[in-house]
């Protein structure tokens, strides 16, 4: 009997200790740093976007650069709009719901230009369909069940974010392994920066830069790598 309480005890306190780390971070002050990232890449986004516009060969080519470009720049200027105001406790709800609706947007945002020019018609339409399909699974879990636990949701974002696996062979082959090295490693640089929020480590100087900024800095580079390949691919 003793055994058989012991292992749902020791649960408990795992849980209650997890509980207490979540609670002493949320109540430090925000860090000095959070959202400076952010409002700095997106003027930075919205300027590569219209380059890559005017450089697309094809009309769905320049609708495909366009919805990239969208998607970054709804991001990271609502990111940065959100965590350098300060907000009431309900506004600060919406902003939130919508900084985690946009973070799926970008990863199918970015999927858009690189599919139509490096897939197939019909590759390519697969690919969207999967890909925009999560999106919107993720849209609507962050605006219906937003205190989903991070272990939901983080893993979501990355497995959406590997999709492009599935195409790598029709990808090589059309846009050559510059491109496709620019999309893993831009890949890798948000698995480490989705890491980093849904464990919320490391966390080495809390006044300035914590594990928030980390995650930050994981999108900020994931995009520029996306963004240069994008850019190889249409040209």
């Amino acid at each position: 009997m003793e055994a058989a309480t012991h292992g749902p005890h020791r649960q408990r306190t795992f849980a209650q200790r997890r509980q207490e780390r979540k609670d002493r971070l949320e109540a430090l002050p925000k860090p000095k740093l959070r959202g400076w990232q952010h409002a700095f890449v997106a003027p930075c986004a919205l300027a590569v976007g219209i380059v890559q516009i005017c450089l697309a060969s094809t009309v769905p080519l320049k609708i495909a650069c366009a919805v990239f470009m969208a998607s970054a720049v709804i991001l990271f200027g609502h990111s940065a709009t959100y965590h350098l105001g300060k907000w009431s406790q309900p506004v600060h709800r919406v902003l939130r719901r919508i900084d985690h609706s946009n973070i799926f947007i970008l990863i199918a945002g970015t999927y858009t230009p690189l599919t139509i020019a490096l897939l197939s018609t019909s590759h390519a339409t697969l690919c969207l369909s999967i890909v925009w399909g999560g999106a919107i699974a993720g849209v609507l879990l962050s605006n219906f069940w937003p205190s989903a636990p991070r272990w939901i949701y983080v893993p979501l974002y990355v497995m959406l974010g590997w999709v492009a696996v599935w195409f790598i062979p029709e990808m090589l082959h059309s846009g050559g392994a510059a491109v496709i090295w620019l999309i893993f490693l831009g890949g890798v640089a948000y698995t480490i920066g989705a890491m980093s929020y849904g464990f919320r480590w490391p966390n080495p100087w809390p006044r300035y830069w914590g594990f928030h900024e980390f995650f930050h800095l994981g999108t900020v580079a994931g995009y520029v790598l996306h963004a240069i390949a994008v850019f190889f691919a249409i040209l």
